[in-house]
């Protein structure tokens, strides 16, 4: 879980959901890339973040868009993010004697009320279902102290924007095996706002 580092923290506002994820793909202590993707796109309400080794990470968001690909023609609809959540869970118990090593964190609005939802998982897929944000990767811990200092219920989009990415810049400043740059979902009912950070390039 320490190898490749990485943050991932979701969190829940008014109508609105946020993901976020820093960039870095180290190998240990060494930065091998500053582009590596974190945050998946499951569909327009429903975003997928996987922190941990990279192999894993890369392998499960092939895994769950072929899963979802599926679920979308046999049923005709899109998945709702309590479903997913839950298939995510029971893909990471098939491998629970020899597991991926990756915690997942969903976070979506459902597709009716638009009500916010957001959960993390562990590696062999025991969901954590949270009325605030949870947070995932070797920053968890960074990120749990600021996300309690910053986080406020019931806040709109941009204030919730603001909110995560100050969570976030400030909890991977403090981590050597995250960090460089940063990406921000904040997922409403109508769009989807996507929005690139500069952090410390060290």
């Amino acid at each position: 879980m320490q190898y490749n580092g990485g943050a991932v923290v979701a969190m829940k506002g008014k109508g609105c959901v946020a993901i976020a994820s820093d960039k870095r793909l180290g190998q240990q202590a060494l930065t091998v890339s500053t582009e590596f993707p974190k945050v998946f796109p499951i569909h327009d309400k429903l975003y997928l973040g996987l922190s941990g080794l990279a192999t894993d990470v890369i392998t499960l968001s092939e895994t769950f868009r072929y899963k979802v690909n599926m679920y979308s023609l046999n049923h005709e609809r899109d998945i709702e993010p309590v479903t997913f959540a839950n298939m995510v869970s029971s893909t990471l118990y098939e491998k629970r004697f020899g597991p991926y090593y990756c915690e997942p964190i969903v976070a979506g609005l459902n597709s009716k009320t638009n009500e916010p939802f957001i959960c993390s998982m562990d590696v062999i897929g025991c969901i954590n279902f949270a009325k605030d944000f949870v947070v995932g990767g070797t920053c968890g811990p960074n990120l749990y102290g600021m996300c309690e200092s910053l986080y406020e219920p019931d806040l709109e989009p941009e204030e919730l924007f603001e909110i995560v990415s100050q969570a976030l810049v400030n909890a991977v400043d403090r981590d050597a095996l995250s960090g460089w740059g940063a990406v921000v979902y904040i997922i409403t009912a109508d769009k989807v706002i996507t929005r690139t950070l500069k952090c410390r390039q060290d």
